[in-house]
């Protein structure tokens, strides 16, 4: 099912929380919703679940306009962030209660509930409560509980905080191979950009309840509509260095060190930019070479992240183990083209 919204916005009192909201979400694609807290996640879930009334806008599924529509009429399975699940039913009980709300014979409920079981791998625990279960199993249950109803859209609200960090990698994969085999258009929300990047077919980024880019996650990595696109996703985080636009070069706060970059827009003389870069974009030969003190070295494998001075400012680069530098050794560095971007240092706007 494809879902639509249409100038989506909510508010609570003085507070927007979502701000006119327009974006498309294909039918049986995994989409995260991404963001820092408070960027209107939940919210936008919950309008489309239809727990939460919209203020203004509209929400089509597929062609049908279901703004006013009350939830039971979505077709919508919802996993929350604690699960919710019944704590006096077994699993078997849980995953077979929506069914027996529709009033679905028990035969068929025991058999979807089955089938269900089969596909998150809990086959085996269907006679055990809530209880007795680890974290990553209750969302197993509390996954296939939403899909008994045969939603159109399954929807979950940052299912994999309350696990540790191996089950959350484990689990991610899971939900994954799940969607996949259910085909069920999922929107996954989540604050963290490697979750996101790792299982979702498309991630729409959000910042204050604004839409800022739409695109799958290695576009936004490699193409940042602004400097918070590129600033939020990547880790370690993109260098960010501050300088001025003078004769159509880029020159670094803290000394006379330049940089001259194709422009897609030509930044005013005089205004206040942002250089930012990938720590893989750094490297020791290329053109425009600038001289830099390594601050810091950081082992990782046979490779080492080099805390970089230059002009004063620090940035993050990728060398070699094998070079054998060492701590306040000044070596000349240069940057690749991609993952270089140049944006204004107060709008955020993108300038190369």
């Amino acid at each position: 099912m494809k879902i639509t919204t249409e100038n989506l916005t909510k508010r609570f009192g003085d507070v927007t929380a979502v701000d006119d909201l327009s974006i498309t979400l294909e039918s049986g694609k995994l989409v995260a919703l991404l963001g820092p807290s408070g960027c209107g996640k939940s919210t936008i879930l919950n309008m489309l679940s239809g727990v939460v009334p919209v203020t203004g806008g509209k929400i089509f599924f597929n062609d049908k306009d279901v703004t006013s529509w009350s939830p039971d009429r979505r077709g919508v399975g919802l996993v929350f962030q604690n699960y919710a699940l019944y704590p006096h039913m077994t699993v078997l009980g849980n995953i077979c209660f929506p069914l027996e709300i529709k009033k679905v014979p028990k035969a068929e409920r025991l058999a979807r509930a089955g089938k269900l079981a089969e596909m998150v791998h809990i086959s085996e625990l269907l006679k055990r409560k809530p209880s007795e279960l680890s974290g990553g199993q209750q969302q197993r249950v509390a996954i296939a509980r939403a899909l008994a109803k045969e939603p159109d859209l399954l929807l979950l609200d940052e299912p994999l905080s309350n696990l540790d960090a191996k089950l959350r990698v484990e689990m991610r994969e899971e939900i994954r191979r799940i969607q996949r085999q259910s085909k069920v258009t999922t929107v996954f929300v989540t604050h963290d950009q490697e979750e996101a990047s790792s299982i979702a077919d498309e991630v729409v980024l959000l910042r204050d309840g604004r839409l800022q880019q739409q695109n799958s996650a290695q576009a936004l990595y490699n193409d940042p509509v602004n400097l918070f696109v590129a600033d939020f996703l990547g880790s370690p985080p993109i260098n960010k260095l501050s300088g001025t636009m003078r004769d159509g070069r880029f020159f670094m706060d803290g000394g006379e060190t330049s940089i001259e970059m194709p422009l897609r827009k030509t930044p005013p003389e005089g205004s206040k930019l942002v250089l930012a870069s990938r720590a893989e974009t750094i490297c020791l030969e290329g053109k425009q070479p600038v001289r830099v003190t390594i601050r810091e070295l950081y082992t990782l494998g046979k490779d080492e992240l080099a805390v970089l001075d230059i002009c004063g400012q620090l940035m993050r680069g990728y060398m070699s183990s094998e070079l054998g530098l060492k701590e306040g050794d000044r070596i000349d560095v240069s940057f690749r083209e991609k993952g270089l971007f140049l944006f204004d240092a107060e709008t955020g706007e993108r300038y190369a």
